[in-house]
């Protein structure tokens, strides 16, 4: 309990720091004044003026913000000069500013996920290569060794990983035993084992897993942009089936993210990060959405400005978007509910 709170904090203050300091920087980098800048809502727990702003810590660490001149939300003793505005700015420096905490948090993941494939590596399905071998399955009983590159399987050739696994699985089918060609070093065996399933109804498996390669800086973000980018895809498609067959997608909200951080933590600081990386992209892609409240309703709202040359009031919008954010809120409620209902 205490490290899935633990790693729940961390996690969220990463995000959140990283995501409202992409807000933060570029508003200063446009000329917006800053009042005030944020790790958490409601109360105030602590808060210090610094040269700049306000830097404060609030009650519950479920977000932050970064609150800016012009946009309504003066407190009373707070002024600012001429051209400090952010409504002020020209709608593409304002399209910068509120696009900034997303990008931010992308810039992360693609960071974490290079870190990863430098220090972690990842698995090369490229080659036939044994990486490891799994206690109690044929592969090991039979004398297969970690470095072994499989060759043939019957009288297949093989080449790669999943040439590898469609032939083994094909001849599992019709045959007890298996008969594998092994490259071992300069010298060519020949081993014969069965094959063994975790679980009824499961694929047979000999018991043996990809060798791990670290790559290089150049590799290793190549890699990283193109895991963010597939990522990206598949969470969009996740959002769409949300949206088309609400009742088979498993939602989490912050009790259900607060368990996982700490099974995450609890398989080591690698899979933390793994983890860190996850959630990250997942804020970047939701505050994108053109939703009220979030930054991509936001952004909604002056590209229809761009588009039309017409200034929707402020009053009108801060109720559209304070309609987004109370059914936001209804929504993390529901979603909490069901996260704790699971535990029992």
């Amino acid at each position: 309990m205490i490290l899935s709170v633990i790693s729940f904090l961390f996690i969220i203050l990463i995000c959140v720091i990283v995501h409202e300091f992409g807000h933060y920087l570029t508003a200063l980098w446009c000329g917006v004044k800053v009042h005030e800048f944020s790790f958490g809502m409601g109360p105030v727990l602590w808060q210090r003026q610094g040269r700049k702003n306000k830097w404060s810590v609030r009650a519950f660490p479920v977000g932050g913000f970064v609150r800016l001149a012009g946009m309504g939300e003066e407190n009373e003793g707070e002024s600012l000069l001429p051209g400090e505005s952010f409504q002020g700015k020209p709608a593409w420096k304002r399209l910068i500013v509120l696009a900034a905490g997303a990008f931010n948090n992308i810039l992360l993941v693609v960071a974490l996920a290079t870190v990863l494939l430098m220090s972690r590596g990842v698995m090369d399905l490229s080659v036939s290569e044994v990486g490891a071998l799994m206690p109690g399955f044929p592969a090991a009983e039979a004398g297969l060794r970690r470095g072994d590159v499989i060759e043939r399987v019957g009288g297949v050739d093989v080449r790669n990983w999943e040439e590898m696994t469609r032939a083994i699985r094909s001849q599992a089918a019709g045959q007890e035993k298996l008969e594998l060609t092994v490259r071992r070093g300069p010298r060519q065996l020949t081993l014969t084992m069965g094959t063994k399933a975790e679980k009824a109804g499961e694929p047979p498996l000999i018991g043996i897993q990809p060798a791990i390669r670290k790559l290089p800086l150049s590799r290793a973000l190549r890699g990283s942009i193109a895991w963010t980018f597939h990522m990206s895809l598949a969470m969009l498609q996740g959002l769409k089936e949300m949206l088309v067959h609400p009742a088979k997608v498993d939602v989490s909200g912050p009790v259900g993210i607060a368990a996982m951080a700490g099974q995450a933590a609890s398989a080591g600081f690698f899979s933390l990060l793994s983890f860190l990386a996850v959630i990250s992209l997942n804020l970047g892609i939701i505050n994108l959405l053109p939703f009220p409240a979030l930054d991509g309703g936001h952004i909604l709202f002056v590209l229809a400005e761009m588009i039309t040359g017409r200034n929707m009031s402020l009053e009108l919008e801060g109720k559209i978007h304070f309609i987004g954010f109370m059914i936001l809120f209804a929504l993390i409620i529901v979603v909490t509910w069901q996260d704790i209902l699971k535990l029992f």
